[in-house]
């Protein structure tokens, strides 16, 4: 007797397992939402709407979205994610901006840059092309830096906004350099463009994808890049520490991240994937062409890269005294 209860309890138990995972809500249970925090346009656009279309080319079902939510140097669109339900069905595809510099920025934040997101990977790199305005007597670094001392404060360098990785760039190449320049923001990386080709502002270390046909086509001149080795896309512009600014380097960078609470099995089935994705051939020849490097981590990769951008970024911001009220 004692054993046919024992075998029926079993049966019980492994029935009600069986249909727990049936009945378990698959992931993705419909479209996933990336915010991005930028305007459309901009490079960190680009990569949300890269993992958006590849990701619903690898799993199926309705299309992946990608939604613009922009603001406050991009504290808005990273707000509404951090307060997202952390079911996986809204990620944010994150900057040095949003996840490691804003804080050290601004008095008061909406959100935990650390706190408040789960890291899914690093998605890519993208150059920073120090790129001037062709009507300036300026071909190279050494010009801009001997331009700049005898003109101080005249020049123009323009960014996708207050924090962005264009802006940390020239306040870099300033503090290293010794020189002044003005710095101008604007809403997203995108709309300085359109000033810059103008004139209206004449220098930008600009995102290389937003660029890359102006100086082809002689409308802006390219006069150093800021990684630590020459770029692949336009090997004949020198980086700036071969150009004499001795270990400059910066960069911009764009991660995908969840909402805090997210189950682990949601983030590790997110790492994978995408992690698959920035490994493809085609996904790899479709960023470099761009001039973005694919950067796939683990989680705890991403995590520890997170923290020593903020780390590093948030001691030149100290240094400077650099706030945002």
């Amino acid at each position: 007797m004692l054993k046919r209860w024992i075998t029926r309890l079993t049966a019980i138990a492994l029935t009600s397992l069986v249909a727990g995972a049936v009945h378990a809500d698959p992931y993705p249970s419909g479209p996933i939402k990336i915010i991005v925090p930028f305007a459309a346009g901009a490079s960190n656009d680009a990569m949300g709407r890269l993992i958006a279309r590849e990701l619903t080319k690898r799993w199926g079902g309705p299309e992946n979205v990608v939604e613009n939510i922009t603001g406050a140097g991009g504290n808005v669109g990273a707000t509404a994610a951090a307060k997202a339900a952390p079911d996986g069905q809204t990620l944010i595809v994150g900057s040095i901006g949003t996840h490691a510099v804003n804080q050290h920025l601004y008095a008061k934040m909406p959100y935990d840059t650390m706190k408040d997101f789960v890291p899914i990977t690093l998605v890519a790199e993208v150059g920073l092309l120090l790129v001037v305005h062709p009507s300036l007597p300026i071909k190279s670094v050494q010009d801009l830096i001997a331009y700049a001392k005898a003109h101080p404060g005249e020049l123009n360098f323009a960014s996708g906004g207050i924090g962005a990785s264009q802006h940390l760039a020239g306040e870099l190449f300033m503090h290293m350099t010794g020189t002044k320049m003005t710095h101008v923001p604007y809403r997203g990386s995108a709309g300085s463009i359109a000033d810059l080709l103008s004139g209206r502002v004449q220098v930008m270390f600009a995102d290389m994808p937003l660029v890359l046909s102006q100086v082809h086509a002689g409308k802006l001149r390219a006069i150093g890049f800021a990684g630590d080795k020459r770029s692949t896309a336009m090997p004949d512009v020198p980086t700036l520490d071969e150009s004499g600014v001795k270990g400059y380097r910066a960069s911009a960078w764009y991660g995908l991240f969840a909402p805090a609470k997210t189950p682990d099995a949601i983030t590790h089935k997110l790492n994978e994937t995408v992690v698959s994705i920035l490994k493809a051939p085609d996904v790899v020849e479709y960023l470099h062409k761009l001039g973005a490097e694919p950067r796939p981590m683990s989680i705890a990769e991403f995590t520890a890269f997170q923290k020593s951008e903020s780390d590093r970024w948030g001691s030149l911001i100290k240094s400077l005294g650099l706030k945002v009220n």
